[in-house]
């Protein structure tokens, strides 16, 4: 029975130490920082302190300073520049692709092409406005002949764009000579 009595909980309640006038202090409950098993070590104030700059780092930092605008336009100019290049590049690549696996009959043409080109030039001796129009014009035959609908396409386009540029010669023309037929009408009606 007294080793059955050790295993049953129990409570132990300590009771507080007299005080001088004979009354007992309620017993107030402890806290951690109280034991000295748990005391903390005092709390120091930590604060960074930036090191001065060397000799090295105010040399990069010159020449950094130095050389912002450079960079900064450099960096403005591939902007710019960057969507240009890929769309050549995208073109290449197409245009690559393209003649990796061309439509039947596409070098024959080709070839005719270019050479009514070589024969524009034979025939155009003599004159710089010859070797520039007869390779064009008979290159420009050559291609329609063999693709009809995108030399329609192409003549229709030029076809407006020449007549707007006309239209729009013409009533420039018209402005310039308007004015100056009214200045020598007038002075022969004031006599």
């Amino acid at each position: 029975m007294p080793a059955a009595l050790g295993l049953l909980p129990f409570t132990v309640s300590a009771a507080a130490a007299a005080a001088a006038d004979g009354e007992k202090e309620a017993a107030a409950p402890l806290h951690r920082d109280e034991l000295s098993l748990y005391t903390a070590p005092p709390q120091q104030k930590c604060r960074y302190v930036e090191p001065e700059a060397g000799q090295l780092e105010q040399s990069v930092a010159t020449l950094r300073k130095t050389a912002e605008p450079y960079t900064d336009w450099c960096q403005g100019t591939y902007d710019k520049i960057k969507p240009k290049v890929q769309s050549v590049i995208q073109f290449g690549s197409d245009a690559y692709n393209y003649l990796k696996s061309p439509p039947k009959e596409f070098y024959p043409r080709a070839g005719v092409i270019g050479f009514t080109g070589v024969l524009g030039l034979f025939l155009g001796r003599g004159s710089r406005i010859k070797k520039l129009i007869y390779p064009a014009a008979l290159m420009t035959v050559s291609a329609s002949l063999y693709y009809p609908e995108k030399a329609a396409d192409i003549a229709k386009s030029t076809g407006d764009s020449v007549y707007d540029r006309a239209v729009q010669s013409y009533a420039a023309l018209e402005r310039m000579v308007k004015p100056q037929s009214k200045a020598a009408k007038d002075p022969e009606t004031k006599p």
